[in-house]
């Protein structure tokens, strides 16, 4: 027999006998109805059996809560897995859209961003954020976490839970809620890095994470997610249910934002973004693979970002939440590609791959109290606005801005706040922030609910700006912040570092020009006399050859 009809006839009689093996074996619970029932509940418990009494009622009320807070916790601490991931995708990213001379320098900024700005926020940070949070329902509470002050409906910080250990915080749900939180605060911190980009020293850069993760981020976080007052607007003011941020447009990427335009502006352009008639220079990142494959990779961990921030899967929203992320983070990636292709007649890859992240950043904060059409909408005018941004800060306020994230997650941030005044239709939310009630934008009726929202966005631009730069002016005074004008001709990987993220080649300019007096290679891509508004550098390029 030939070996082609040998592996048929095993093939057959193989499959003969799986068929005869599948009829004779008993199934188990192949359905799953019958898993999980009294009987578990009696031998966790060491019971004989569920009295009929009010005991009995009690074991068995104590079990289901357990089992809800349970599910919940396993929710939480897998979509807070996802969040940490996106920590990748921005380390991709933000390399992708600079120089291949300052790769090392920027995949090391998002690795110390998230050690440093950690542990700021294990110290101090998580307590001044959440410290006056409880209760909270679906974690079983946090009981201890119950110091917010002032109290009543102004409260500015929570002051239990330093170090995970004070007023009885070594608790499993206050943990968890750590975990959960943690992840969004390093979004924060990553957030700058696109903005002061090839030229911070790396002092300088850790002075910023610290502030970051231990004052800027969790204080402004408690006026809105923490019981401070800006969630309590509905009841001080009449305005709606107060501030509503349901993942984090303002209280994440308004932060991370408006703090990167401070720094950004206090730093100055690097050697060469700018003529000297204020005319900005364009110049692509190294690698489209890295800013393609990052922001894939946020999108994945957006899927964490803003249905986990139900804080439990026993909130059925979660399905709502996590496909208006869907469709406002493409409807944003087309807005910006028929921009770039309405303006110099083929799409830009990375304004495409911004599009995608300012439709991601609109949605986050109204993405559960919104309709699927809504989510359209807001994406849309996030494609469009990040485009204009970009546009906006080289041509007319002149703020080098590598990677555009003052544009994506500033301008956009204030975007999604603004748009849960607009948008939210009245179908979630019910009792937010101890309103009663649904939460209701502008279109359905309630003009005090985008009224909130304005003054959530005037407080996040004015306190990240204002805090960021104060402190940095102040700081400069006693620390380097920027490097020198020859590490930031050569790179600033081997001055930094010590070492080049591509050994085996070397760095040569492209083309010559000046700025200030310093020699600097210059690169315009042809055909696009201004450069697109795409995040790129400045006119200081330099090729792959190699050695």
């Amino acid at each position: 027999m030939s070996t082609p009809k040998k592996l048929a006839a095993m093939s057959l009689f193989t499959l003969l006998v799986l068929i005869v093996v599948g009829g004779m074996t008993h199934h188990g619970d192949a359905s799953g109805l019958a898993t999980g029932t009294k009987a578990d509940f009696l031998a966790a418990s060491g019971s004989s059996g569920v009295p009929v009494s009010q005991v009995g009622v009690n074991a068995l009320a104590t079990e289901s809560g357990h089992q809800r807070v349970a599910i919940n916790f396993t929710w939480l601490l897998i979509t807070g897995y996802l969040v940490l991931f996106m920590q990748a995708g921005f380390a991709l990213l933000t390399a992708g859209l600079t120089r291949a001379k300052n790769a090392g320098h920027m995949f090391m900024m998002n690795f110390a961003a998230f050690v440093i700005a950690l542990i700021a926020y294990f110290a101090i940070g998580f307590a001044f954020h959440f410290g006056g949070v409880a209760p909270v329902a679906n974690l079983g509470g946090v009981t201890h976490l119950n110091s917010l002050h002032p109290g009543g409906f102004w409260g500015l910080i929570g002051l239990k839970g330093f170090f995970l250990q004070t007023g009885g915080t070594y608790d499993v749900g206050v943990l968890a809620l750590f975990l959960f939180e943690v992840v969004f605060m390093e979004t924060a911190g990553y957030i700058i890095i696109g903005a002061i980009a090839e030229r911070i020293s790396f002092a300088g850069f850790i002075a910023a994470e610290l502030l970051m993760g231990g004052i800027l981020y969790p204080i402004f976080g408690n006026w809105v997610w923490g019981g401070g007052f800006l969630a309590h607007l509905g009841q001080t003011l009449h305005l709606g249910h107060g501030a509503v941020d349901f993942a984090g447009s303002g209280v994440v990427h308004g932060v991370g934002g408006f703090s990167a335009l401070a720094l950004a502006m206090i730093l100055g352009p690097r050697l060469g973004k700018f003529n000297r008639d204020g005319t900005p220079n364009a110049i692509p990142g190294h690698n489209l693979g890295y800013v393609v494959t990052g922001t894939f990779i946020l999108l994945f961990g957006w899927m964490g970002f803003n249905p986990g921030s139900t804080l439990g899967a026993t909130d059925l929203r979660i399905s709502v939440v996590a496909v208006n992320t869907l469709l406002a983070s493409c409807f944003g990636a087309a807005a910006a590609m028929a921009w770039t292709n309405a303006k110099w007649g083929k799409p830009d890859i990375s304004m495409a791959c911004n599009g995608m992240l300012a439709g991601l950043v609109a949605i986050t904060a109204p993405c559960a109290f919104v309709a699927p059409w809504a989510a359209c909408v807001i994406g849309l005018v996030a494609g469009f606005l990040v485009c204009g941004g970009v546009w906006f800060f080289d041509h007319k306020a002149h703020v080098d801005d590598p990677c555009g994230a003052i544009s994506v997650h500033g301008l956009c941030g204030l975007w999604g706040i603004l748009a849960v005044g607009l948008f939210a239709d009245g179908t979630y939310g019910a009792g937010w922030n101890g309103v009663d009630g649904a939460v209701k934008g502008l279109f359905y009726g309630n003009a005090g609910q985008l009224g909130a929202q304005v003054v959530d966005a005037a407080v996040v631009m004015a306190w990240a700006f204002g805090v960021t730069y104060l402190v940095f002016s102040f700081v400069k005074r006693f620390v380097k912040i920027r490097v020198d004008e020859e590490v930031e001709l050569s790179g600033l990987d081997m001055p930094e570092f010590g070492a080049v993220c591509y050994p085996e080649f070397v760095l040569t300019p492209t083309s010559g020009g000046t700025h200030a007096g310093v020699s600097a290679p210059s690169y315009v891509p042809s055909g696009l006399p201004a450069g697109p508004p795409s995040a790129d550098g400045s006119d200081e390029s330099s090729s792959l050859e190699r050695p």
